[in-house]
């Protein structure tokens, strides 16, 4: 029960952080067009924070939503058209070659993030990954990134950020 309160209060922290290339931003100030397209998507979603990031010299939007528990990020242009989805899920929904591929390289690992990650081309949505963020038997943490067949398309060690150190004399 201990285990299952801290990856609660994990995956809480880490969905509620931001990436260092992203930006938070008020409701009020995202595009008409990004919201509804959205909340179109998911209707039944709440929408709970937004962020733009830049990607080479565009701007996009991420959405966050939250439905039945889960985090759902929505990637869009300023026009509203969708690019990415970013839908949480449980381990037990892995694929079993995305879940074997894991056990074998990262094994006794914590998963405290799961995402099944959609690309959006001309309204199609089409699986393209899954990525996690998980905490290494030996306490490194890692963002993996897996196709649906078990071969690993990426993986980052995520360094703890610094704080930076104040000189008060």
């Amino acid at each position: 029960m201990r285990y299952l309160a801290m990856a609660v209060v994990t995956v809480f922290v880490m969905s509620a952080s931001v990436r260092a290339d992203e930006e938070k931003v008020p409701l009020d100030k995202v595009p008409k067009a990004v919201l509804e397209s959205a909340k179109k998507r998911f209707p039944k979603a709440e929408v709970v924070g937004a962020s733009t990031e830049k990607v080479g010299d565009k701007t996009v939007y991420e959405i966050e939503l939250k439905q039945d528990g889960k985090t759902i990020d929505v990637t869009l242009t300023p026009e509203g058209v969708i690019t990415t989805i970013e839908q949480q899920i449980d381990a037990k929904d892995l694929p079993k070659p995305v879940a074997e591929a894991l056990e074998k390289k990262y094994p006794k690992a914590t998963y405290t993030i799961i995402e099944a990650v959609y690309a959006v081309k001309d309204g199609k949505e089409t699986l393209d990954f899954y990525e996690t963020i998980l905490v290494t038997a030996d306490k490194k943490e890692m963002e993996v990134q897996v196709f649906a067949d078990g071969k690993i398309k990426a993986e980052e060690e995520k360094k703890p950020e610094k704080k930076e150190e104040k000189n008060d004399k």
